[in-house]
């Protein structure tokens, strides 16, 4: 009996144990621990696949955001280690000289009782940094690589392309912040079985999850035409501070925006030093001054009720207990025309239109139909909606002529390409594709969206005509806007503001916002160019035209060069006298093209020791003016580093994608200094660091030639009471 109570016991204790063996071999699970996800969690290994940061590119493809590497230094301190920092004093000294970092800070790191740290200022470094600090073969030093964001072109459509935390972990603003779901990457993973040592098993099978790389979003912005508009407004910033500043370009014909900058504006590499948020041309909304008197002409001309050749008293127009004045103090010009009135820019013109021509309501009915009550829908973030008053007959008297309402800068450019595209008004957008680089296929497409027709094509036709005369006309108020060879059609404008300290309005000279709104050529415009500049600090005898026509002229001039428009004064075989158009030069002679290019006035900058010419910039068809550089890539592999001082940011990134160098470029305006010295040979890949700064003398095709065109000083005096340089309102209009 007990031989049989101890074998069933011990068969009961065997079948327990079995039945236990059974139940972990089923349920692979042993107090809540999953054994399958620990066997492979011991013998897999698995590695993170990073994905990429869609770029941001121009219209012709050139980055304009992209993610690049960069490097962290790590100093090892801990002497258990064969490689560690052995002199912290000698150390400091020479990484905070490379680094421009505080020594006494690096020192007192260096110094700490740890096994390893990081320095402050030494976190995202270049490629060039951590080549700097190799070279000095300092022991402990390593380096981690870490992805940043990275905007080549430092300040350059900065509002409209925003930033993202230098990590890229949180996007800020712009279309960075905007599209960050198309911008976005995804990690992926690779898992693989090891052996003990670590080394991957043969015949085993790898678990790929692949990373998902952001989309690249390609813009409408044309990098050249953007450069120029940045280094305009920097010049300008810089000689007149004004409280700000706002350039738009675009295509009329199809709404496309080719550039848009503010000032204050800022480099979102250092976004850590950035005092405006702003984007000025889409975020805000201001009274537009007369820049909108050339809707009402439209809406006149569109209903039939203008008359040019009709005469009107100028001066002051009396509205019940308000009072209209002209913007010369209410003197006015005596008994002229409608047509003199709009090139004089006469406020008693359009409010005599508005009230007694079209009535308020039919005024009100074209402010609808040119889109200045809605947004544009323009695919950028944190548009501004208008501000329109329309409480009182009055209202549509000082809407008339740009005061009282306040709407946004691209919702009157919006407006002007109805004039400028024979009445169809074209929706703006920045965005033209959008690529899933990953599969190559096209997510997203722009394309040109007509949103109205506000008036006729006959009636754009006219107002263009009248527009022409508002810069041809002695009489007009744009003659500071005409450039020698296009025919220019535009609209000035000088709006008041309120006064933030008070009531009533700012007084006092050049405390308005001076504004112009240009196309060309004026029988057919291909670009529009608006600038309103806020506040400039003029001198007494300068008209508010000043500032803004140095930003007009020569974005527009440039604008219509790289677009190869010819201009209309020049009969097209005799081009050569204000232009040159490139022909296609590859495969010919370096020598034989180098002497042309001097015969032409050019002046060729040569990359390459070969002898026959591979590319060039500018492309052939493109216009280029007297003085201007060409440059020439041989099929030469040496390549020697030209003197590059005077050169603009345009021509530097033309060099370099030439050559095939890498280049970053910081400030704005003209180069200063470059890394690599001038007669230094490079073989290809290199990188050279270039700073631009103002105060050299421009190129001449960097800025606006057309010395001779400008007013002198005593000429402006003379037509002082002609121009909207003074109050465009007096303060007794606005009692209430």
């Amino acid at each position: 009996m007990r031989a049989l109570w101890v074998l069933g016991i011990f068969l009961f204790f065997i079948s327990v144990l079995f039945g236990r063996f059974v139940y972990i071999q089923a349920s692979k699970e042993v107090q809540g621990q999953d054994l399958q996800a620990l066997i492979e969690q011991r013998w897999s290994q698995t590695h993170s696949i990073e994905g990429k940061r869609g770029t941001i590119l121009d219209r012709e493809g050139e980055s304009i955001a992209e993610e690049v590497a960069s490097y962290t230094m790590i100093a090892v301190l801990d002497d258990s280690y064969g490689n560690h920092v052995t002199d912290p004093n000698e150390a400091a000294e020479r990484i905070g000289s490379v680094l421009d970092l505080d020594v006494g800070m690096v020192r007192e790191r260096l110094s700490q009782d740890l096994v390893q740290v990081e320095i402050p200022g030494a976190r995202y470094l270049s490629v060039e940094d951590r080549d700097a600090i190799n070279d000095l073969e300092i022991p402990g030093i390593l380096f981690r690589k870490d992805p940043k964001r990275y905007y080549p072109n430092q300040t350059f459509a900065s509002h409209l392309v925003g930033y993202t935390e230098r990590d890229m972990s949180v996007a800020r603003m712009g279309l960075e912040q905007s599209l960050d779901e198309l911008l976005r990457s995804e990690d992926g993973s690779i898992t693989y079985q090891r052996d003990g040592a670590g080394r991957s098993l043969v015949n085993t099978e790898n678990i790929v999850d692949p990373a998902k790389n952001g989309n690249d979003v390609y813009l409408t912005i044309d990098k050249k035409i953007q450069m120029v508009l940045e280094q305009a407004l920097t010049q300008v910033d810089e000689e007149y501070e004004p409280e700000r500043m706002i350039g738009i370009v675009a295509d009329p014909k199809t709404g496309e925006i080719l550039a848009m900058s503010n000032r204050p504006s800022f480099n979102p590499n250092q976004y850590e030093s950035i005092t405006n948020y702003t984007n000025f041309a889409v975020s805000s909304r201001f009274e537009p001054g007369s820049t909108i008197k050339t809707l009402t002409l439209a809406a006149a001309i569109e209903e039939g009720v203008y008359d040019g050749n009709e005469t009107f008293q100028s001066g002051t127009y009396q509205i019940g207990p308000d009072r209209i004045p002209d913007h010369n103090g209410g003197r006015g010009w005596g008994e002229i025309t409608y047509d003199e009135g709009y090139q004089r820019s006469s406020n008693v013109a359009f409010s005599k239109l508005a009230l007694e021509k079209l009535t308020p309501d039919t005024f009100f009915d074209y402010v609808d139909a040119f889109g200045l009550r809605e947004p544009t829908g323009i695919d950028l973030p944190n548009e501004a909606s208008s501000a329109i008053a329309d409480f009182r007959p009055i209202d549509a008297a000082t809407t008339a002529f740009g005061q009282g309402s306040a709407i946004t800068p691209i919702q009157q450019v919006q407006a002007a390409t109805a004039i400028a595209n024979g009445g169809q008004m074209m929706k703006p957008y920045v965005i033209d594709r959008v690529y899933d680089v990953d599969n190559g296929e096209l997510v997203s497409k722009g394309e040109p969206e007509v949103v109205g027709q506000p008036i006729s094509e006959q009636t754009a036709s006219k107002v263009l005509e009248l527009m022409e005369t508002v810069v041809s006309s002695s009489a007009g108020t744009g003659q500071p806007y005409a450039i020698e060879g296009f025919d220019i059609a535009g609209k000035t404008g000088t709006a008041q503001i309120n006064n933030p300290d008070g009531p009533g309005r700012l007084t006092g000279h050049g405390n308005h916002i001076y504004s112009f709104i240009g196309m060309a050529p004026a029988d057919d415009p291909e670009v529009i160019v608006y600038v309103a500049v806020d506040r400039p600090n003029i001198d007494l005898h300068e008209t508010g035209a000043v500032p803004v026509s140095k930003v007009f002229k020569p974005v527009m001039q440039q604008s219509l060069q790289y677009l190869n428009i010819t201009p209309q004064s020049v009969e097209e075989e005799h081009v050569e006298e204000v232009g040159i158009t490139m022909e296609d030069l590859t495969g010919d002679s370096v020598d034989k093209v180098e002497e042309e290019l001097k015969d032409y006035g050019l002046e060729p900058v040569i990359i390459g020791n070969g002898t026959t010419v591979t590319s060039h910039s500018p492309n052939d068809d493109m216009a280029v003016l007297p003085y201007e550089r060409v440059f020439i890539k041989t099929d030469g592999d040496t390549i020697e580093t030209p003197n590059m001082t005077g050169w603009s940011g345009r021509q530097v990134h033309a060099w370099a994608r030439l050559a095939e160098v890498n280049v970053s470029i910081d400030g704005s305006g003209f180069v200063r200094t470059q890394s690599i010295e001038p007669g230094a040979l490079l073989q290809g890949g290199e990188s050279i660091a270039i700073v631009l700064g103002s105060g050299d003398e421009p190129e001449v095709d960097e800025t606006d030639s057309d010395e001779e065109s400008e007013f002198d000083q005593e000429e402006t005096l003379g037509t002082e009471q002609e121009t909207e340089a003074e109050d465009e309102e007096e303060d007794d209009f606005f009692m209430d």
